[in-house]
């Protein structure tokens, strides 16, 4: 099921983004750099100011299953701008088809915002981030540097898949589905 955040998801999401960043960052980052009960705490607060902030302003969506937290998306629009800024699933749950209904939920919810385009920076040596973005449409920014550690993806949106006969949207399980918990 996928579902905005509430306040009460707060510890939930920075416990499993915590978990997340110490898997795939494992090896190219220090892991003390994420670990402590402060490190964990600017993570919850980070959060908060998330799933606070005005829906006008962005979004959090939490993937649900059996009353457990699988993963966590957050994006926010400033300047007329876009921006995924976090998608996560817990290390248990990859390969379950969480990041991408949590994908697809982002996707319904930019289509009916009317965006065009979403922007998103991964980390460079995420390569199963990048290899996850690039099946659903990112490209990387041809004018963005590489010489730092993250890279400029970016997501042209068009208008949603043509309806099969039966009424359900072509390719992939759509967002509307997700977004009633169907996932």
């Amino acid at each position: 099921m996928i579902r905005a955040a509430e306040p009460a998801d707060l510890d939930a999401i920075a416990a499993l983004h915590t978990r997340a960043r110490a898997t795939y960052y494992r090896g190219h980052i220090p892991e003390q750099a994420y670990a402590g009960d402060a490190e964990f705490q600017r993570t919850r607060e980070g959060w908060s100011r998330a799933v606070t902030r005005d829906p006008a302003e962005g979004a959090v969506l939490c993937a649900e299953q059996d009353g457990e937290l699988t993963g966590v998306a957050a994006f926010r629009t400033e300047h007329g701008e876009t921006t995924l800024t976090q998608l996560h699933v817990d290390p248990v749950h990859w390969r379950r088809g969480t990041g991408a209904a949590l994908h697809a939920a982002c996707l319904d919810v930019w289509r009916r915002a009317g965006v065009s385009r979403v922007r998103l920076e991964v980390y460079e040596h995420n390569l199963r981030a990048q290899a996850f973005y690039a099946t659903h449409g990112w490209r990387p920014d041809p004018a963005a540097s590489h010489a730092g550690t993250h890279r400029t993806l970016w997501l042209r949106i068009g208008p949603p898949p043509a309806a099969d006969p039966a009424g359900e949207p072509a390719g992939a399980p759509g967002a509307d589905s997700a977004l009633r918990g169907e996932a």
